[in-house]
Protein backbone atom coordinates (compact mmCIF):
# COMPACT_ATOMS: atom_id res chain seq x y z
CA UNK A 1 0.00 0.00 0.00
CA UNK A 2 1.18 3.42 -0.61
CA UNK A 3 1.55 5.57 2.24
CA UNK A 4 0.33 8.27 0.01
CA UNK A 5 -3.36 6.24 0.29
CA UNK A 6 -2.96 6.63 3.90
CA UNK A 7 -3.06 9.81 4.12
CA UNK A 8 -5.52 10.64 1.44
CA UNK A 9 -8.08 8.66 3.62
CA UNK A 10 -7.15 10.28 7.13
CA UNK A 11 -7.41 13.83 5.18
CA UNK A 12 -10.86 12.86 3.75
CA UNK A 13 -11.51 11.26 7.55
CA UNK A 14 -10.34 14.83 9.10
CA UNK A 15 -12.75 16.76 6.57
CA UNK A 16 -15.78 14.44 7.29
CA UNK A 17 -15.28 15.12 11.15
CA UNK A 18 -15.08 18.57 10.87
CA UNK A 19 -18.61 19.04 8.82
CA UNK A 20 -20.26 16.31 10.45
CA UNK A 21 -18.86 17.03 14.25
CA UNK A 22 -18.96 13.38 14.95
CA UNK A 23 -16.31 11.44 16.72
CA UNK A 24 -13.39 10.12 14.86
CA UNK A 25 -14.87 7.01 15.63
CA UNK A 26 -18.05 7.14 13.97
CA UNK A 27 -16.85 8.93 11.44
CA UNK A 28 -14.76 6.10 10.33
CA UNK A 29 -17.82 3.46 11.08
CA UNK A 30 -19.86 5.60 8.44
CA UNK A 31 -17.72 5.59 6.30
CA UNK A 32 -16.64 2.43 5.47
CA UNK A 33 -19.98 1.40 5.57
CA UNK A 34 -20.44 3.66 3.14
CA UNK A 35 -17.67 2.03 0.62
CA UNK A 36 -17.89 -1.30 1.87
CA UNK A 37 -21.74 -1.89 1.00
CA UNK A 38 -22.02 -1.82 -2.95
CA UNK A 39 -25.74 -2.80 -3.57
CA UNK A 40 -28.32 -1.04 -3.36
CA UNK A 41 -27.03 2.68 -4.49
CA UNK A 42 -27.55 3.50 -1.10
CA UNK A 43 -27.90 7.22 0.48
CA UNK A 44 -26.03 8.28 3.36
CA UNK A 45 -28.99 7.89 5.73
CA UNK A 46 -29.44 4.09 4.47
CA UNK A 47 -25.98 3.59 5.32
CA UNK A 48 -26.20 5.54 8.80
CA UNK A 49 -29.37 3.86 9.80
CA UNK A 50 -27.38 0.11 9.28
CA UNK A 51 -24.80 1.04 11.56
CA UNK A 52 -25.15 -0.60 14.71
CA UNK A 53 -21.62 -0.36 16.48
CA UNK A 54 -21.54 0.04 20.49
CA UNK A 55 -21.62 -2.07 23.37
CA UNK A 56 -22.76 -5.28 22.35
CA UNK A 57 -22.44 -5.13 18.86
CA UNK A 58 -20.99 -8.94 18.43
CA UNK A 59 -17.70 -7.15 16.21
CA UNK A 60 -20.19 -6.22 13.90
CA UNK A 61 -21.28 -2.48 12.87
CA UNK A 62 -23.09 -2.47 10.24
CA UNK A 63 -25.73 -4.91 9.11
CA UNK A 64 -27.57 -4.26 5.81
CA UNK A 65 -30.23 -6.62 4.44
CA UNK A 66 -31.39 -6.66 0.18
CA UNK A 67 -33.90 -8.71 -1.16
CA UNK A 68 -32.77 -9.03 -5.02
CA UNK A 69 -30.60 -5.69 -4.37
CA UNK A 70 -33.03 -3.71 -2.93
CA UNK A 71 -32.43 -2.75 0.91
CA UNK A 72 -35.22 -4.38 3.44
CA UNK A 73 -36.61 -1.96 6.16
CA UNK A 74 -37.35 -3.30 9.35
CA UNK A 75 -41.11 -2.53 8.97
CA UNK A 76 -41.50 -3.48 5.15
CA UNK A 77 -44.11 -5.97 5.11
CA UNK A 78 -43.69 -8.45 2.72
CA UNK A 79 -45.89 -11.27 0.95
CA UNK A 80 -44.28 -14.05 0.08
CA UNK A 81 -46.39 -14.79 -2.94
CA UNK A 82 -45.39 -11.50 -4.38
CA UNK A 83 -41.88 -12.52 -4.25
CA UNK A 84 -40.23 -14.57 -7.26
CA UNK A 85 -39.17 -18.01 -6.33
CA UNK A 86 -35.10 -18.31 -6.24
CA UNK A 87 -35.11 -14.66 -5.43
CA UNK A 88 -31.54 -13.61 -3.89
CA UNK A 89 -31.41 -12.23 0.03
CA UNK A 90 -28.12 -10.60 1.01
CA UNK A 91 -26.90 -10.25 4.53
CA UNK A 92 -24.06 -7.70 4.45
CA UNK A 93 -21.83 -7.45 7.98
CA UNK A 94 -19.22 -4.81 7.84
CA UNK A 95 -16.98 -4.49 10.26
CA UNK A 96 -14.98 -1.27 10.91
CA UNK A 97 -11.84 -0.56 12.82
CA UNK A 98 -9.54 2.65 12.59
CA UNK A 99 -6.60 0.42 13.38
CA UNK A 100 -3.48 0.18 10.34
CA UNK A 101 -3.79 -3.79 10.76
CA UNK A 102 -6.18 -6.80 10.52
CA UNK A 103 -6.87 -9.18 13.22
CA UNK A 104 -7.11 -12.72 14.31
CA UNK A 105 -8.99 -11.89 17.06
CA UNK A 106 -11.43 -9.19 14.72
CA UNK A 107 -12.57 -12.62 12.74
CA UNK A 108 -12.78 -14.71 15.45
CA UNK A 109 -15.29 -12.66 17.46
CA UNK A 110 -17.02 -12.29 14.17
CA UNK A 111 -16.81 -15.93 13.52
CA UNK A 112 -18.31 -16.92 17.14
CA UNK A 113 -20.89 -13.85 16.72
CA UNK A 114 -22.65 -15.06 13.13
CA UNK A 115 -22.44 -18.28 14.70
CA UNK A 116 -25.33 -17.46 17.15
CA UNK A 117 -26.87 -14.44 15.07
CA UNK A 118 -27.45 -17.11 12.28
CA UNK A 119 -28.60 -19.84 14.21
CA UNK A 120 -32.31 -19.98 13.30
CA UNK A 121 -32.83 -22.03 16.41
CA UNK A 122 -31.54 -19.14 18.47
CA UNK A 123 -34.18 -17.15 20.36
CA UNK A 124 -34.20 -13.64 20.41
CA UNK A 125 -34.81 -13.29 24.34
CA UNK A 126 -31.32 -15.79 23.88
CA UNK A 127 -29.32 -13.36 21.69
CA UNK A 128 -30.45 -10.25 23.83
CA UNK A 129 -28.83 -11.57 26.84
CA UNK A 130 -25.18 -11.60 24.77
CA UNK A 131 -26.07 -8.51 21.79
CA UNK A 132 -27.54 -5.51 21.80
CA UNK A 133 -31.06 -4.54 20.89
CA UNK A 134 -29.87 -2.87 17.44
CA UNK A 135 -28.19 -6.00 16.61
CA UNK A 136 -30.70 -8.33 17.30
CA UNK A 137 -33.15 -6.31 15.34
CA UNK A 138 -31.41 -5.75 12.39
CA UNK A 139 -30.13 -9.71 12.55
CA UNK A 140 -34.13 -10.44 13.38
CA UNK A 141 -35.04 -8.87 10.18
CA UNK A 142 -32.61 -11.64 8.04
CA UNK A 143 -34.35 -14.60 10.52
CA UNK A 144 -37.94 -13.24 10.18
CA UNK A 145 -37.88 -12.89 6.42
CA UNK A 146 -35.95 -15.79 5.26
CA UNK A 147 -38.51 -18.05 7.73
CA UNK A 148 -41.34 -15.89 5.74
CA UNK A 149 -40.11 -16.70 2.32
CA UNK A 150 -38.32 -20.12 2.63
CA UNK A 151 -41.17 -22.00 0.71
CA UNK A 152 -39.95 -19.71 -1.85
CA UNK A 153 -36.32 -20.95 -1.66
CA UNK A 154 -34.45 -17.97 -1.81
CA UNK A 155 -30.83 -17.69 -2.70
CA UNK A 156 -29.03 -16.86 0.63
CA UNK A 157 -25.79 -14.98 0.56
CA UNK A 158 -23.94 -13.61 4.06
CA UNK A 159 -21.24 -11.04 2.96
CA UNK A 160 -18.59 -9.79 5.51
CA UNK A 161 -16.50 -6.84 4.99
CA UNK A 162 -13.56 -5.90 7.39
CA UNK A 163 -12.32 -2.59 7.23
CA UNK A 164 -9.42 -0.92 8.69
CA UNK A 165 -6.70 1.70 7.55
CA UNK A 166 -4.55 -1.25 6.83
CA UNK A 167 -2.81 -2.76 3.84
CA UNK A 168 -4.69 -5.77 2.46
CA UNK A 169 -1.19 -7.01 0.38
CA UNK A 170 -0.12 -7.58 3.98
CA UNK A 171 -2.64 -9.90 5.63
CA UNK A 172 -1.56 -12.50 7.47
CA UNK A 173 -1.78 -15.71 6.47
CA UNK A 174 -3.80 -16.98 9.31
CA UNK A 175 -6.41 -14.21 8.96
CA UNK A 176 -7.12 -15.39 5.49
CA UNK A 177 -7.25 -18.93 6.52
CA UNK A 178 -9.44 -17.76 9.14
CA UNK A 179 -11.44 -15.61 6.73
CA UNK A 180 -11.99 -18.70 4.62
CA UNK A 181 -13.12 -20.92 7.44
CA UNK A 182 -15.59 -18.18 7.96
CA UNK A 183 -16.66 -18.17 4.50
CA UNK A 184 -17.45 -21.69 4.50
CA UNK A 185 -19.88 -20.99 7.68
CA UNK A 186 -21.77 -19.30 6.14
CA UNK A 187 -22.23 -20.85 3.09
CA UNK A 188 -22.64 -23.86 4.90
CA UNK A 189 -25.46 -22.16 7.22
CA UNK A 190 -27.91 -22.15 4.75
CA UNK A 191 -29.15 -25.05 1.82
CA UNK A 192 -27.04 -23.88 -1.12
CA UNK A 193 -25.95 -20.70 0.51
CA UNK A 194 -22.98 -18.80 -0.29
CA UNK A 195 -20.45 -16.72 1.61
CA UNK A 196 -17.85 -13.95 1.20
CA UNK A 197 -15.54 -12.36 3.65
CA UNK A 198 -13.63 -9.08 2.05
CA UNK A 199 -10.46 -7.04 3.25
CA UNK A 200 -11.11 -3.12 2.54
CA UNK A 201 -7.60 -1.41 3.72
CA UNK A 202 -6.50 2.36 3.02
CA UNK A 203 -5.82 2.12 -0.84
CA UNK A 204 -9.33 0.32 -1.67
CA UNK A 205 -11.70 2.87 0.13
CA UNK A 206 -9.42 5.75 -1.63
CA UNK A 207 -9.92 4.07 -4.71
CA UNK A 208 -14.12 3.31 -4.11
CA UNK A 209 -13.85 6.73 -2.65
CA UNK A 210 -12.61 8.84 -5.34
CA UNK A 211 -14.67 7.27 -7.78
CA UNK A 212 -16.47 9.65 -9.74
CA UNK A 213 -20.35 8.56 -10.28
CA UNK A 214 -20.72 9.05 -14.56
CA UNK A 215 -23.72 10.71 -15.30
CA UNK A 216 -23.43 9.96 -18.97
CA UNK A 217 -24.02 6.86 -20.40
CA UNK A 218 -24.42 5.39 -24.15
CA UNK A 219 -26.94 3.83 -26.08
CA UNK A 220 -26.18 2.43 -29.07
CA UNK A 221 -28.93 2.59 -32.41
CA UNK A 222 -30.03 0.59 -35.25
CA UNK A 223 -32.34 3.12 -36.30
CA UNK A 224 -33.56 6.31 -35.34
CA UNK A 225 -36.48 9.30 -35.78
CA UNK A 226 -35.54 12.20 -34.61
CA UNK A 227 -38.22 15.08 -34.00
CA UNK A 228 -36.31 18.49 -31.88
CA UNK A 229 -34.09 17.01 -28.94
CA UNK A 230 -36.45 13.61 -28.59
CA UNK A 231 -35.82 10.28 -30.52
CA UNK A 232 -37.47 7.39 -31.18
CA UNK A 233 -34.86 4.25 -31.57
CA UNK A 234 -34.62 0.49 -32.38
CA UNK A 235 -31.98 -0.83 -30.42
CA UNK A 236 -30.57 -4.12 -30.12
CA UNK A 237 -30.71 -5.52 -27.01
CA UNK A 238 -27.14 -6.70 -26.44
CA UNK A 239 -26.49 -3.17 -26.19
CA UNK A 240 -29.43 -2.25 -24.02
CA UNK A 241 -28.33 -5.00 -21.75
CA UNK A 242 -24.62 -3.54 -21.59
CA UNK A 243 -26.75 0.03 -20.64
CA UNK A 244 -28.61 -1.24 -18.37
CA UNK A 245 -25.66 -2.97 -16.50
CA UNK A 246 -22.47 -1.10 -14.58
CA UNK A 247 -18.63 -2.83 -15.04
CA UNK A 248 -19.54 -5.42 -12.56
CA UNK A 249 -22.70 -7.02 -14.85
CA UNK A 250 -25.63 -5.36 -11.99
CA UNK A 251 -28.00 -3.96 -12.78
CA UNK A 252 -27.81 0.02 -12.58
CA UNK A 253 -30.63 0.72 -10.47
CA UNK A 254 -30.14 4.12 -9.86
CA UNK A 255 -31.72 4.81 -13.37
CA UNK A 256 -35.11 3.35 -12.12
CA UNK A 257 -35.43 6.25 -9.55
CA UNK A 258 -38.29 8.14 -10.62
CA UNK A 259 -40.18 5.27 -12.04
CA UNK A 260 -43.31 4.78 -9.70
CA UNK A 261 -43.10 0.51 -9.73
CA UNK A 262 -40.19 -1.61 -8.27
CA UNK A 263 -39.92 -4.90 -10.31
CA UNK A 264 -42.82 -7.39 -9.93
CA UNK A 265 -41.00 -10.47 -10.24
CA UNK A 266 -42.42 -13.45 -11.98
CA UNK A 267 -45.96 -12.60 -12.84
CA UNK A 268 -47.20 -13.13 -16.00
CA UNK A 269 -46.49 -10.00 -17.87
CA UNK A 270 -42.87 -10.96 -17.13
CA UNK A 271 -43.42 -14.18 -18.03
CA UNK A 272 -44.35 -13.68 -21.17
CA UNK A 273 -41.50 -11.06 -21.82
CA UNK A 274 -39.29 -13.47 -21.00
CA UNK A 275 -40.89 -16.05 -23.42
CA UNK A 276 -40.80 -13.79 -25.85
CA UNK A 277 -37.30 -13.38 -25.35
CA UNK A 278 -36.29 -16.84 -25.12
CA UNK A 279 -38.06 -17.90 -28.31
CA UNK A 280 -36.21 -18.38 -31.82
CA UNK A 281 -39.50 -18.31 -34.15
CA UNK A 282 -41.40 -15.79 -31.88
CA UNK A 283 -42.37 -12.40 -34.16
CA UNK A 284 -39.49 -9.64 -33.24
CA UNK A 285 -39.42 -8.87 -29.81
CA UNK A 286 -40.51 -4.81 -30.25
CA UNK A 287 -43.02 -5.85 -32.15
CA UNK A 288 -44.60 -7.70 -29.07
CA UNK A 289 -43.23 -5.10 -26.41
CA UNK A 290 -44.21 -1.39 -25.91
CA UNK A 291 -40.47 -0.75 -24.96
CA UNK A 292 -39.29 1.79 -22.67
CA UNK A 293 -39.21 5.93 -21.91
CA UNK A 294 -35.57 7.22 -20.91
CA UNK A 295 -35.91 10.86 -19.93
CA UNK A 296 -32.51 12.92 -19.58
CA UNK A 297 -31.25 16.30 -19.21
CA UNK A 298 -28.83 16.18 -22.52
CA UNK A 299 -28.64 14.08 -25.54
CA UNK A 300 -26.26 13.97 -28.73
CA UNK A 301 -24.81 11.49 -31.48
CA UNK A 302 -21.41 10.70 -30.97
CA UNK A 303 -19.23 8.51 -33.30
CA UNK A 304 -21.94 7.53 -35.52
CA UNK A 305 -25.09 5.76 -34.70
CA UNK A 306 -24.36 6.10 -30.53
CA UNK A 307 -26.71 8.58 -28.69
CA UNK A 308 -25.00 10.11 -25.16
CA UNK A 309 -27.47 10.78 -22.53
CA UNK A 310 -26.98 13.12 -19.09
CA UNK A 311 -28.92 12.09 -16.00
CA UNK A 312 -30.84 9.02 -17.74
CA UNK A 313 -33.66 7.88 -15.83
CA UNK A 314 -36.36 4.90 -17.04
CA UNK A 315 -39.60 6.61 -16.26
CA UNK A 316 -41.66 3.68 -17.93
CA UNK A 317 -40.80 0.28 -19.25
CA UNK A 318 -39.01 -1.10 -15.99
CA UNK A 319 -40.71 -4.42 -15.85
CA UNK A 320 -39.45 -4.67 -19.34
CA UNK A 321 -35.88 -3.62 -19.02
CA UNK A 322 -35.44 -5.85 -15.13
CA UNK A 323 -36.27 -8.85 -17.50
CA UNK A 324 -34.47 -7.95 -19.88
CA UNK A 325 -31.85 -7.87 -17.90
CA UNK A 326 -32.18 -11.10 -15.79
CA UNK A 327 -32.84 -12.88 -18.45
CA UNK A 328 -29.79 -11.93 -20.82
CA UNK A 329 -27.25 -12.11 -18.10
CA UNK A 330 -28.51 -15.60 -17.54
CA UNK A 331 -28.56 -16.10 -21.05
CA UNK A 332 -25.09 -14.62 -21.77
CA UNK A 333 -23.18 -17.19 -19.27
CA UNK A 334 -24.79 -20.31 -21.06
CA UNK A 335 -24.89 -19.03 -24.61
CA UNK A 336 -22.80 -15.45 -25.81
CA UNK A 337 -24.12 -16.14 -29.45
CA UNK A 338 -27.86 -16.47 -28.97
CA UNK A 339 -30.50 -14.94 -31.53
CA UNK A 340 -31.96 -13.23 -28.69
CA UNK A 341 -28.87 -10.55 -28.27
CA UNK A 342 -29.61 -9.17 -31.57
CA UNK A 343 -33.65 -8.94 -30.95
CA UNK A 344 -34.34 -5.18 -31.36
CA UNK A 345 -36.52 -3.23 -28.07
CA UNK A 346 -38.21 0.20 -28.96
CA UNK A 347 -36.96 3.18 -26.88
CA UNK A 348 -38.12 6.60 -26.63
CA UNK A 349 -35.24 9.54 -25.30
CA UNK A 350 -36.72 12.56 -24.24
CA UNK A 351 -34.65 15.13 -23.38
CA UNK A 352 -35.88 17.54 -20.86
CA UNK A 353 -34.06 19.10 -17.81
CA UNK A 354 -37.61 21.03 -16.94
CA UNK A 355 -38.68 19.22 -13.14
CA UNK A 356 -42.78 19.97 -14.30
CA UNK A 357 -42.27 19.38 -17.67
CA UNK A 358 -40.46 15.74 -16.71
CA UNK A 359 -43.12 14.96 -13.62
CA UNK A 360 -45.85 15.14 -16.38
CA UNK A 361 -43.90 12.15 -18.79
CA UNK A 362 -43.63 10.59 -15.50
CA UNK A 363 -47.45 10.54 -14.55
CA UNK A 364 -48.97 10.43 -18.21
CA UNK A 365 -46.74 7.08 -19.02
CA UNK A 366 -47.33 5.31 -16.05
CA UNK A 367 -50.92 5.27 -15.91
CA UNK A 368 -51.57 2.43 -18.25
CA UNK A 369 -52.27 0.40 -15.05
CA UNK A 370 -53.85 2.48 -11.77
CA UNK A 371 -50.94 3.61 -9.35
CA UNK A 372 -51.83 5.34 -6.23
CA UNK A 373 -51.18 9.12 -5.78
CA UNK A 374 -48.98 8.43 -3.06
CA UNK A 375 -46.72 6.48 -5.14
CA UNK A 376 -45.76 9.55 -7.23
CA UNK A 377 -45.47 11.39 -4.16
CA UNK A 378 -41.81 12.43 -5.10
CA UNK A 379 -43.01 14.58 -8.13
CA UNK A 380 -45.74 16.47 -6.54
CA UNK A 381 -45.81 20.25 -6.97
CA UNK A 382 -45.17 20.13 -2.93
CA UNK A 383 -42.30 18.23 -3.11
CA UNK A 384 -40.94 20.20 -5.57
CA UNK A 385 -41.46 23.38 -3.27
CA UNK A 386 -39.87 22.38 -0.19
CA UNK A 387 -36.59 21.32 -2.84
CA UNK A 388 -36.07 24.51 -4.51
CA UNK A 389 -36.93 26.33 -1.24
CA UNK A 390 -33.54 24.14 0.73
CA UNK A 391 -31.74 24.73 -2.45
CA UNK A 392 -31.81 28.27 -1.66
CA UNK A 393 -31.18 28.14 1.66
CA UNK A 394 -28.19 26.45 1.08
CA UNK A 395 -29.71 22.81 2.03
CA UNK A 396 -30.40 20.09 -0.18
CA UNK A 397 -33.55 17.89 -0.55
CA UNK A 398 -33.07 14.82 -1.95
CA UNK A 399 -36.14 14.25 -4.18
CA UNK A 400 -33.95 12.03 -6.52
CA UNK A 401 -32.31 9.22 -4.51
CA UNK A 402 -28.72 10.11 -4.21
CA UNK A 403 -29.48 13.54 -6.65
CA UNK A 404 -27.06 15.88 -4.36
CA UNK A 405 -24.24 13.82 -3.12
CA UNK A 406 -23.71 12.56 -6.43
CA UNK A 407 -23.38 16.13 -7.10
CA UNK A 408 -20.70 16.63 -4.33
CA UNK A 409 -23.26 18.47 -1.78
CA UNK A 410 -22.10 18.37 1.82
CA UNK A 411 -23.21 15.15 3.64
CA UNK A 412 -25.04 17.05 6.58
CA UNK A 413 -26.75 19.39 4.61
CA UNK A 414 -28.85 16.85 2.41
CA UNK A 415 -32.25 15.51 3.28
CA UNK A 416 -34.62 12.77 2.14
CA UNK A 417 -38.13 12.47 1.85
CA UNK A 418 -38.22 9.62 4.08
CA UNK A 419 -35.98 11.66 6.74
CA UNK A 420 -37.67 14.84 6.51
CA UNK A 421 -41.16 12.40 7.27
CA UNK A 422 -39.93 11.11 10.60
CA UNK A 423 -38.74 14.72 11.44
CA UNK A 424 -42.62 15.67 10.99
CA UNK A 425 -44.01 13.00 12.68
CA UNK A 426 -41.97 13.28 15.56
CA UNK A 427 -41.70 16.55 15.94
CA UNK A 428 -44.88 18.02 14.13
CA UNK A 429 -47.16 16.00 15.56
CA UNK A 430 -45.58 14.41 18.49
CA UNK A 431 -45.76 10.85 17.46
CA UNK A 432 -41.77 10.18 18.03
CA UNK A 433 -42.63 6.32 18.27
CA UNK A 434 -44.11 6.21 14.41
CA UNK A 435 -41.02 7.54 13.48
CA UNK A 436 -39.27 4.85 14.99
CA UNK A 437 -41.17 1.55 14.50
CA UNK A 438 -42.51 2.21 10.55
CA UNK A 439 -40.01 4.85 8.69
CA UNK A 440 -40.92 3.44 5.51
CA UNK A 441 -45.04 3.18 6.30
CA UNK A 442 -45.29 6.74 6.54
CA UNK A 443 -45.34 7.74 2.65
CA UNK A 444 -46.93 4.28 1.72
CA UNK A 445 -50.50 5.49 2.92
CA UNK A 446 -51.94 8.07 0.88
CA UNK A 447 -53.84 9.56 3.79
CA UNK A 448 -50.52 9.98 6.38
CA UNK A 449 -48.55 11.00 3.20
CA UNK A 450 -51.52 13.70 2.54
CA UNK A 451 -51.58 14.58 6.67
CA UNK A 452 -47.39 14.86 6.44
CA UNK A 453 -47.04 17.06 3.52
CA UNK A 454 -49.92 19.19 3.17
CA UNK A 455 -49.65 22.87 1.01
CA UNK A 456 -50.92 25.00 4.02
CA UNK A 457 -47.62 23.76 6.09
CA UNK A 458 -45.12 27.22 5.62
CA UNK A 459 -41.84 25.93 3.79
CA UNK A 460 -39.71 27.46 6.49
CA UNK A 461 -41.10 24.73 8.98
CA UNK A 462 -39.72 21.85 6.64
CA UNK A 463 -36.42 23.28 6.34
CA UNK A 464 -36.69 23.93 10.49
CA UNK A 465 -37.34 20.53 10.75
CA UNK A 466 -34.28 19.31 8.66
CA UNK A 467 -31.75 21.81 10.75
CA UNK A 468 -33.05 20.83 14.00
CA UNK A 469 -33.19 17.05 14.07
CA UNK A 470 -29.74 17.38 12.37
CA UNK A 471 -28.78 19.22 15.31
CA UNK A 472 -30.53 16.70 17.93
CA UNK A 473 -28.75 13.78 15.74
CA UNK A 474 -24.93 15.30 15.91
CA UNK A 475 -25.97 16.19 19.79
CA UNK A 476 -26.68 12.43 20.30
CA UNK A 477 -23.71 10.82 18.78
CA UNK A 478 -21.32 12.90 21.11
CA UNK A 479 -23.18 11.87 24.01
CA UNK A 480 -24.70 8.34 23.54
CA UNK A 481 -24.07 5.38 21.63
CA UNK A 482 -25.50 4.53 18.45
CA UNK A 483 -27.90 1.88 19.50
CA UNK A 484 -28.70 4.19 22.44
CA UNK A 485 -29.26 7.31 19.85
CA UNK A 486 -32.09 4.92 17.40
CA UNK A 487 -34.30 4.55 20.75
CA UNK A 488 -33.66 8.07 21.95
CA UNK A 489 -33.26 10.17 18.45
CA UNK A 490 -37.19 10.65 17.62
CA UNK A 491 -38.36 11.38 21.34
CA UNK A 492 -35.56 13.67 22.24
CA UNK A 493 -36.77 15.37 18.73
CA UNK A 494 -40.26 16.07 19.86
CA UNK A 495 -39.05 17.07 23.78
CA UNK A 496 -36.89 19.61 22.07
CA UNK A 497 -39.97 21.13 19.91
CA UNK A 498 -42.30 21.60 22.64
CA UNK A 499 -39.52 22.97 24.75
CA UNK A 500 -39.13 25.67 22.64
CA UNK A 501 -42.66 26.21 21.94
CA UNK A 502 -43.82 25.72 25.37
CA UNK A 503 -46.35 23.12 24.86
CA UNK A 504 -47.15 19.84 23.40
CA UNK A 505 -46.94 20.09 18.87
CA UNK A 506 -50.30 19.42 17.68
CA UNK A 507 -49.47 20.00 13.77
CA UNK A 508 -46.77 21.43 11.99
CA UNK A 509 -48.18 24.95 11.37
CA UNK A 510 -47.30 25.34 15.15
CA UNK A 511 -43.65 25.70 14.62
CA UNK A 512 -43.85 28.69 11.95
CA UNK A 513 -42.59 31.23 15.10
CA UNK A 514 -39.22 29.35 15.30
CA UNK A 515 -38.84 28.33 11.82
CA UNK A 516 -39.09 31.89 10.95
CA UNK A 517 -37.42 33.31 13.91
CA UNK A 518 -34.67 30.53 13.46
CA UNK A 519 -34.97 29.78 16.98
CA UNK A 520 -33.23 26.10 17.50
CA UNK A 521 -32.36 24.15 20.74
CA UNK A 522 -29.18 25.08 22.28
CA UNK A 523 -26.59 22.12 23.91
CA UNK A 524 -27.34 23.02 27.17
CA UNK A 525 -31.10 22.53 26.54
CA UNK A 526 -30.88 19.09 25.24
CA UNK A 527 -28.50 17.76 27.65
CA UNK A 528 -31.51 18.74 30.66
CA UNK A 529 -33.79 17.20 28.11
CA UNK A 530 -31.71 14.22 27.08
CA UNK A 531 -31.08 13.75 31.33
CA UNK A 532 -34.92 13.75 31.37
CA UNK A 533 -35.66 11.44 28.65
CA UNK A 534 -33.40 8.67 30.29
CA UNK A 535 -34.42 8.88 33.63
CA UNK A 536 -38.05 8.60 32.19
CA UNK A 537 -37.26 5.62 29.80
CA UNK A 538 -35.18 4.14 32.78
CA UNK A 539 -37.76 4.12 34.94
CA UNK A 540 -40.71 2.80 32.45
CA UNK A 541 -38.64 0.23 31.44
CA UNK A 542 -38.04 -1.24 35.19
CA UNK A 543 -42.37 -0.55 35.40
CA UNK A 544 -43.20 -2.61 32.73
CA UNK A 545 -40.21 -5.00 31.93
CA UNK A 546 -39.94 -4.06 28.38
CA UNK A 547 -36.95 -3.45 26.39
CA UNK A 548 -36.20 0.17 24.93
CA UNK A 549 -36.59 -0.89 22.08
CA UNK A 550 -39.63 -2.14 22.65
CA UNK A 551 -40.48 1.10 24.31
CA UNK A 552 -39.71 3.53 21.69
CA UNK A 553 -41.73 1.70 19.42
CA UNK A 554 -44.84 2.18 21.69
CA UNK A 555 -47.13 5.15 21.50
CA UNK A 556 -47.69 4.71 25.58
CA UNK A 557 -44.54 6.28 26.83
CA UNK A 558 -45.03 9.31 24.73
CA UNK A 559 -47.34 10.13 26.82
CA UNK A 560 -45.49 9.68 30.08
CA UNK A 561 -42.35 11.50 29.02
CA UNK A 562 -44.28 14.41 27.76
CA UNK A 563 -46.22 14.69 31.24
CA UNK A 564 -42.84 14.39 33.07
CA UNK A 565 -41.85 17.18 30.74
CA UNK A 566 -44.40 19.09 31.43
CA UNK A 567 -46.30 19.40 28.77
Amino acid sequence: MATNDLVLIDQVLEQRAEESQLPPAKVFEIFACEQAVTLGDLTLEEVENGIVGGAGDGAVDGVYLFLNDRLLAADDHLVAGDVPSGSKLVLWLVQAKLEKSFTETAIDLAASSTRRLLDLSESEQDLLELYGEDLVERIGVFRKTLKSLVRRQPQVEVRFTYVTRGDTARVNAKVLRKAKDLEKDFADRFTGGSGYVEFLGAAELWQRSSKIQSHTLVLPYQESITHGTSHIALVRLRDYLDFLSDNDGLLRRHIFDLNVRDFAGSVEVNREIKQSLLEPKAPQFWWLNNGVTIICSKVWTVGGKVFSLDDVQVVNGLQTSHTIHQTLTELLDVDPNHPSFDNLVQVRILRTDDAAERDQVIRATNRQTKVPDASLHATDENQRKIETYFFDNGWFYDRRKNYYRNLGKPTDRIVSIPSLAQSLMAMGFSQPDNSRARPSSLLKDSVKYKKLFPSTVPLAVYLWLARQQRLVDVFLAAEVSASDRTNLRFHLAMLSAANLLGSRVHSPQMLGKPADEEIHSTPEELRRLLVLLRDELARYAEEKDQSYDKIAKGPDFVEIVLKAAGY
